[in-house]
C-alpha cells in the first residue's frame, strides 16, 4: 500500500500586502513557510534551515557582503552587492540567496522551495 500525497493551492496573502511587508512568515496547514517579495519576484521557502533545522525565514534579510576592489586593484574593504539579498538563519548565521535559495558558498546546500504563483492580487502556494 502506498500513501498518496494530496497537494492543493491556498491563497496566503495579497500581493499588495506582500510588497509592502516584503516578507511574511506563516503556517499553512502545518507547513511553516516564508513568503518574500524582492526585485518584483515572489518566492516561498520552507521555514527550515538545511544546516540544523533553524527557523531560517525568521532571520534577517540583508545585502550580500562583498569585497570591494579599488581602481588600483587594492582592497577597498567590505561592501554590499547592489542587488543580491540574503536570508540569514537566526540560529547559526547561514546565509542563503533570497531569490535562488542557494547557500552563499556551498551551492549544494539550499533552501527548499514551495511552489508559489501570483494570480491578480492573490499570492497562492501549493502545499
Amino acid at each position: 500500500m502506498s500513501a498518496t500525497i494530496v497537494r492543493r493551492d491556498i491563497r496566503v496573502a495579497s500581493l499588495a500586502d506582500l510588497k509592502e511587508r516584503e516578507r511574511i512568515v506563516l503556517d499553512v496547514e502545518g507547513t511553516e513557510l516564508g513568503l518574500y517579495f524582492y526585485l518584483d519576484e515572489v518566492r516561498a521557502w520552507y521555514n527550515v534551515c538545511p544546516h540544523q533545522g533553524g527557523p531560517v525565514c525568521q532571520g534577517k534579510t540583508m545585502a550580500r557582503t562583498i569585497q570591494l576592489v579599488r581602481d588600483d586593484l587594492k582592497s577597498g574593504g567590505p561592501g554590499h552587492h547592489p542587488t543580491d539579498r540574503n536570508i540569514v538563519c537566526p540560529w547559526h548565521g547561514f546565509e542563503f540567496n533570497l531569490l535562488t535559495g542557494r547557500h552563499t558558498t556551498d551551492e549544494t546546500v539550499r533552501l527548499r522551495p514551495i511552489p508559489v504563483r501570483v494570480d491578480g492580487d492573490d499570492v497562492i502556494v501549493t502545499v
